[in-house]
């Protein structure tokens, strides 16, 4: 039999939906696949030339080394795969040849610097800079600079090409004005001399009284200002200092009669300002009286001024000496002022609860000094030495240093039904034997 023609149905093909629908187009898309995989992977093989196929190795052989030192060598050589995804996947080129870059804040500043770099080489190629840079310290000359502020320095610097900058003021200033490391006293040396000695130990000396003094001086204060009061009289002194103030029978009597006398003056007074007095209005001649007493007092009020500012002009003697002794009373008060923060300078800061407590000084007796280095005993410690310095120049706060940590007491109990009562579980015993 004859195959029978298969008839081409009419469709519409108007719509994109109607043309997709009813076209074929599977040979134009693997035609684009091919094309696009040409693009990635460049020219097809078939098309390529022997030297972009093959490549000869001409890497020297490495001979007479271990499988792990060959295989570290090649690992090294090798190029780390992150680098891959740095490279491009594929020959496609760019469709946009010209693009906009922005330039990020940090891609500035590295284009920046190597412009800076590369001029600075240029110069020492050149040898324009002769001048030794570190002895430049004012770029602006000293008549600018003597009425101008360091922020106006900084400011006019700043557009000249150069940068100065400022550092915090935490840093410019210590935390004190003590050194890192006191010198010690001549005296506390292993071969002091006697003079240094001596003098070593009557200042240890002057500070041991002060201490005992202090220490009189509060039990002073404190314990010998009470009274001991025996066992037998205790109840008797109760009684008196819960009494005081009290009243007493003859204040009773006393008060009694002082009531009796008010009472009799306020019924005097009643009586005497029992009388109506009437509302009774002012003169003219009363008001004109008035306002000529007021002119009066201004009056006399105006001349006082006037002949106190004549007499001021011949007290200007006595007004420069006033002013003279007010200078010296402030001079001095300054003075004070000034060593007083001297004093507070070298002491140590309030910088936690803990009050600083400077160690003991050290000293040896005229027995215990041995004159040679073999035979001298240490006296300090140096970490406690160098941590007490810390806290005297106000670098570390002062703290109570603890080397056992505190534990909470562990509160045991028993629960009421594990309790046991002894007497009980006996008689049961008792009662079994």
């Amino acid at each position: 039999m004859i195959d029978a023609k298969i008839k081409k149905r009419k469709v519409s093909k108007k719509t994109k939906k109607s043309w997709r629908k009813h076209v074929d187009v599977k040979d134009v898309d693997e035609f684009l696949d091919n094309k696009r995989l040409e693009e990635r992977l460049g020219v097809p093989f078939s098309e390529r030339v022997n030297s972009q196929l093959f490549v000869v190795d001409k890497s020297e052989i490495i001979r007479n080394v271990s499988s792990k030192q060959a295989a570290r060598l090649a690992l090294k050589n090798k190029e780390p795969k992150c680098f891959a995804s740095l490279k491009p996947h594929t020959e496609v080129p760019d469709p946009i040849s010209k693009r906009n870059h922005v330039k990020l804040r940090t891609k500035k500043e590295v284009l920046k610097n190597r412009t800076l770099t590369r001029t600075a080489t240029d110069c020492l190629k050149k040898e324009e800079i002769k001048s030794d840079v570190w002895t430049v310290t004012n770029l602006l000359p000293e008549t600018i600079t003597e009425w101008m502020s360091s922020d106006g320095v900084r400011h006019t610097i700043k557009h000249l090409g150069v940068q100065k900058r400022k550092l915090p003021s935490s840093l410019q200033k210590k935390p004190s004005v003590l050194p890192a490391v006191e010198v010690p006293h001549p005296g506390t040396s292993y071969n002091p001399s006697y003079t240094d000695h001596q003098d070593l130990l009557h200042q240890i000396a002057q500070k041991e009284l002060e201490f005992m003094k202090q220490e009189e001086h509060l039990d002073r204060v404190t314990t010998k200002m009470f009274k001991k009061i025996p066992l037998n009289k205790r109840e008797e002194y109760l009684i008196n200092e819960m009494s005081e103030g009290l009243p007493t029978k003859q204040m009773t009597a006393n008060l009694k009669f002082a009531e009796e006398d008010n009472n009799e003056e306020d019924l005097s007074i009643a009586m005497a300002n029992d009388k109506s007095v009437k509302n009774a209005k002012k003169t003219l001649v009363q008001r004109r009286k008035q306002r000529e007493q007021k002119q009066a007092a201004k009056e006399r009020i105006l001349i006082k001024i006037e002949k106190k500012k004549i007499s001021d002009v011949y007290k200007l003697k006595n007004l420069q000496q006033q002013i003279q002794v007010k200078e010296k009373k402030q001079e001095l008060l300054r003075q004070k002022r000034m060593k007083k923060r001297e004093r507070e300078s070298i002491m140590p800061k309030t910088l936690s609860k803990t009050k600083f407590e400077p160690l003991d000084p050290d000293f040896q007796l005229s027995e215990e000094l041995t004159g040679n280095l073999r035979n001298c005993k240490p006296s300090k410690n140096l970490l406690i030495e160098r941590y007490k310095s810390l806290q005297q120049r106000n670098i570390v706060a002062p703290a109570v240093i603890k080397l056992t940590r505190d534990k909470a007491k562990m509160k045991k109990f028993v629960k009421p039904d594990h309790k046991i009562n002894l007497d009980a579980a006996k008689l049961r015993l008792y009662s079994k034997v």
